[in-house]
């Protein structure tokens, strides 16, 4: 009987059970969990701070999923070094775990640039996790005054979440705009006045230069008081694990399309790897729900002795920001087609032959059919025929794609 270990107990690690369990309904799965709750749907935190959920109705998968799959769950639990010459794995308590294959998920932690004095800032929280967002629910009141550093996704999130409490929030960047990853100056002008409308306050191209009690000196004078203080700039892959052990990596895990690491039996997925992106072919990290989980199972089949690639990743951002829901995927080059109304905004990116990207803001209707598109590489006419605001029809597509799927209906 196979011996399988997961560090890590997130949706990289629940695909990976279900990819193992497709081969092998038999073999031993130890998962390991730093945190002390089942796998649940990390995006979904924000929406706990607004009592729109609770942890219940967070689980990724149903309570029974662990038992249902014959897992052995360790919570409270970390790996400290990795030994693929003895195939065992040390754990924060001494105790040392044996494998036969064994898959790093192992996600990713957040990122603090230093700043003066910041270690003495009493309210500090960080919004990434369950308890994260627990802790901070816990100690925003009506009145307090937060100070948000980091206008990206997850500080935006947090934002949104803590509005619901508080209307007291400024968010400050380094950057000149708001989600300065995945949306140009033009349309974050655009999120930006809809987030405004809604209370928040920001601070762009400034940042924090050092605290005073409760007061951050920004890098151009200013002083913002605050009672709260969330640090939101960004993360960083857990990749210690592997690297320790002599790994193969690069801004994280490097990994191939069947998700093995350069150590013999090891694997790796989620959001502590890095992935070529197919929409520009670089390698760099995709710290997505959809690929965490595709890399995971990829990962399980292998493991278990199946054959399975995953070689389609692409950055993808699905969100949404006080009813404003938009949809980012691919890479924002070559030809362009815009089409801008009043309350959306559509950008797609053409080269060749092939959609490589899309922006999608307000109107996010048949965003699934173009993430087919791109994820596939199926190939187009033109940008000058692709309909963006109904779903493409066949006339779309170039002719050898159109003609194999006739010809493939009709058989």
């Amino acid at each position: 009987m196979s011996r399988y270990v997961i560090v890590g107990n997130g949706t990289a690690a629940i695909g990976c059970v279900e990819g193992i369990r497709f081969v092998d309904p038999l073999g031993k799965i130890t998962v390991l969990s730093k945190e002390n709750h089942p796998a649940y749907c990390r995006p979904l935190i924000s929406y706990f701070l607004e009592d729109k959920t609770d942890p219940k109705k967070m689980l990724y998968r149903a309570e029974t999923f662990y038992e249902d799959n014959g897992c052995e769950v360790l919570y409270n639990v970390s790996a400290t070094a990795l030994d693929p010459e003895t195939k065992t794995l040390t754990l924060d308590s001494g105790d040392t775990l044996s494998y036969d294959k064994i898959c790093v998920a192992t996600g990713s932690s957040p990122f603090v640039p230093p700043m003066e004095n910041l270690e003495n800032v009493k309210n500090r929280f960080s919004f990434l996790t369950l308890d994260d967002a627990k802790a901070l629910k816990k100690a925003v009141k009506p009145s307090s005054r937060v100070l948000i550093i980091g206008a990206g996704l997850i500080g935006l999130k947090c934002a949104e979440g803590l509005r619901a409490i508080t209307k007291n929030i400024t968010v400050c960047d380094l950057a000149d705009h708001v989600l300065s990853s995945i949306l140009d100056a033009k349309d974050a002008a655009f999120v930006q006045k809809h987030l405004e409308a809604n209370d928040l306050k920001f601070t762009l191209h400034n940042s924090v230069a050092k605290f005073k009690g409760n007061t951050a000196i920004m890098q151009n004078g200013d002083e913002i008081p605050f009672d709260i203080l969330v640090t939101a700039v960004g993360v960083r892959a857990n990749w210690g694990l592997v690297k320790d052990a002599g790994g193969a990596c690069g801004r994280a895990i490097t990994v191939n399309e069947k998700m093995e690491t350069s150590l013999e039996d090891v694997y790796a997925a989620g959001d502590c790897t890095e992935s070529t992106d197919i929409s520009d072919s670089l390698i760099k990290v995709m710290a997505l729900m959809p690929n965490a989980y595709m890399q995971g199972y990829t990962a399980g089949i292998n493991m278990a002795g199946g054959e399975k690639v995953f070689d389609n990743a692409i950055p993808m951002n699905s969100i949404g920001f006080f009813g404003l829901h938009m949809m980012t995927a691919g890479s924002r080059k070559g030809q362009m087609k815009t089409d801008i109304q009043k309350d959306s905004i559509k950008r797609f990116y053409k080269e060749d032959g092939k959609l490589i990207g899309f922006v999608l803001i307000g109107d996010v209707q048949n965003a699934g059919v173009y993430t087919n598109i791109l994820r596939n590489q199926i190939p187009i006419k033109s940008l000058s025929e692709f309909n963006i605001k109904k779903s493409p029809s066949m006339a779309t597509y170039d002719e050898e794609f159109r003609r194999k799927t006739l010809e493939s209906v009709v058989k």
